[in-house]
Formats: C-alpha cells, sequence, structure tokens
C-alpha cells in the first residue's frame, strides 16, 4: 500500500474521533484545527516518525499533548495581556488603551505564526512551553547548536516585526 493509501485510511479511521477526543480539552474549532495540525505532522514527517507504541495511542496522546500545549500557550498570551493592561493602568492610561494591548498581543502572535515553521516551533518550545534546549534537541531530532541558532534568528526576526514596540516590552519583561 502507498503512503497515501495509508494516509486517508488513517485519517478516515481516526480523523473524527481525534476530534471528539480534542474537544474534551479545547474548543470545537481549536479541536479540528490541532487535529488537522497533527495529522499534517503524519503526512509530512511520514518517512521520518519511528512510533514505538500503537499507532492508535500514539495519535491519541499527540493529541492531547497538543491541546494541552494550546491550553498553556493561550495562558502564557493572557498573562502577557494581563501584564500590559496591569502596565497602563498603574501609569494611568484611560481604557481606550486595552485597545493597544489587544492590538499589541495580537501583533505578537501573528508574528510568531509568521515565523518559518522550523523556527516556530523551536521558538514556541522554548518560550511558550519553557523547554530547555536540550529538551528540544531530542525532541526535535536536532543538534543544540541548530536549536540555539533557530532561537536567535527567532528573536531577530520578532525584534524586526515588533520594533515599535520594544520599548514597551522592553520595560514590561525586565520589571
Amino acid at each position: 500500500m502507498n503512503k497515501r493509501k495509508r494516509f486517508e485510511e488513517l485519517f478516515l479511521t481516526y480523523y473524527s474521533p481525534l476530534v471528539e477526543y480534542a474537544y474534551q480539552y479545547v474548543n470545537e474549532d481549536d479541536a479540528q484545527e490541532l487535529v488537522q495540525d497533527l495529522m499534517m505532522h503524519m503526512w509530512e514527517e511520514y518517512e521520518r516518525l519511528i512510533i514505538t507504541t500503537s499507532l492508535k495511542s500514539y495519535l491519541f496522546v499527540s493529541v492531547k499533548n497538543r491541546c494541552l500545549n494550546a491550553i498553556r500557550n493561550q495562558k502564557y498570551r493572557q498573562r502577557v495581556r494581563a501584564k500590559l493592561y496591569d502596565y497602563l493602568s498603574e501609569n494611568q492610561l484611560d481604557d481606550p488603551d486595552f485597545y493597544m494591548v489587544n492590538e499589541l498581543g495580537e501583533k505578537i502572535d501573528r508574528a510568531i505564526r509568521e515565523l518559518p515553521p522550523n523556527y516556530r516551533t523551536t521558538f514556541e518550545m522554548s518560550r511558550l512551553e519553557g523547554m530547555s534546549n536540550a529538551q528540544i534537541a531530542e525532541a526535535l531530532e536536532i543538534s543544540i547548536k541548530t536549536v540555539e541558532y533557530r532561537i536567535s534568528q527567532s528573536l531577530k526576526i520578532l525584534r524586526i516585526k515588533l520594533k515599535d514596540y520594544l520599548p514597551v516590552l522592553s520595560f514590561l519583561f525586565l520589571r
């Protein structure tokens, strides 16, 4: 059976049950998106994947981990926005500045989403999930130097994209 046929069979067998399972953790749209991301990962990494458990177990554990990471990332974004809002409030800025907080949060989210996929994955694992460079290297099966390079490049790209907001961001995170 060729790759395409196997993938179609995998998708038809597991997509709906995985979405239902993910829905226990996240909303329906996020559940579908997370499962679609997993399916894309399975397609793209087909040749390199080494699954040591049953395929079913691997898929369900992967979906659970993706859901937990999504929840953790959302909580991180909420903390950043809350911190920025607190800063703006403490400095007696009027309520319309709340929209600036949302705008900044959206710009940060967009800038991270627009990173090249390998950089984004490495950056999110480091900064949003709190993984060490060694843990990231092991999980992605790359060298620690590659992890360091990707994080460095990600930060350069983000600095350029968010240059207008750097003074506020620097102040917030150096307090």
